[in-house]
């Protein structure tokens, strides 16, 4: 469900939420080594199957207008009832534009989802310093995630739907997931030794428990909307702070045992 591992040590996400290469987002690896900041991350969709952007002006505002257009479609009817004439009726295009710049919809999708990267990569968070309060960071990372997820939750449920049908986008989505979990995992052990998480607990399990926690509950929260319908939308203070109290309690954190 999402971005699992966006939450907790290194938030995502995903989708989400999600941290980049260029991204000074951090959470509580706060003395970890300095390639966890710098390594590359999967994207979100294959490469392999965009063009290259067009070299006019024309021709890049058009793609933008089809790029913007897609998502809207995608999340209005879903990817399996989305049609490309569609698409190109809400960019206010010809239907034929469309093949100009894309062979079919998985290509238009992978090109929704590497723009909405910057969103899901980035929550806003500087680099957090070795002095700093640790449940403090794991907090703030989370409500990061959370607010990312909250604003692209139409886009994850897509995700989650298309994950289902598509092969190279479900291969994708897994590793980005292993690459989440095994940042916060690097994280936790980086806790382990300097005395804030319990050592007795396995750094791997560990992350993939809490991170995947994190994941599913915002995905319940925000893409099915789990406690709407009996008029109670969920909390977002609420979420932050109970998600964080758990991760802290699961790790013994001074002061949460």
């Amino acid at each position: 469900m999402g971005e699992v591992g966006a939450g907790g040590l290194r938030a995502l996400g995903e989708f989400v939420t999600p941290v980049s290469d260029s991204s000074n987002l951090s959470a509580m690896d706060t003395t970890a080594p300095e390639e966890i900041y710098s390594e590359k991350e999967p994207p979100m969709a294959p490469l392999s199957s965009l063009r290259e952007p067009p070299t006019t002006k024309r021709g890049a505002r058009t793609r933008a207008a089809l790029v913007t257009a897609a998502r809207k479609v995608f999340e209005r009817d879903g990817y399996l009832d989305t049609r490309l004439i569609d698409i190109a009726k809400e960019a206010q295009c010809a239907a034929g534009s469309f093949y100009t710049y894309f062979a079919n919809k998985e290509e238009v999708l992978a090109a929704v989802l590497l723009e909405a990267q910057e969103d899901m990569m980035h929550p806003g968070m500087g680099r957090v310093q070795g002095t700093d309060d640790p449940y403090a960071v794991l907090e703030a990372s989370n409500r990061a995630y959370l607010e990312a997820y909250r604003r692209n939750a139409k886009l994850m449920a897509l995700l989650e739907q298309v994950a289902q049908v598509e092969p190279e986008f479900r291969e994708f989505r897994t590793r980005r997931t292993d690459a989440f979990i095994s940042r916060n995992a690097r994280g936790i052990a980086d806790l382990q030794a300097r005395g804030v998480a319990d050592r007795e607990v396995d750094p791997m399990l560990a992350s993939r428990a809490l991170s995947g926690m994190v994941s599913v509950m915002a995905y319940n929260a925000f893409a099915r909307g789990v406690g709407q319908e009996e008029g109670r939308p969920a909390d977002f203070e609420e979420l932050v702070s109970t998600v964080t109290r758990l991760w802290a309690n699961a790790l013994r954190f001074p002061g949460h045992r």
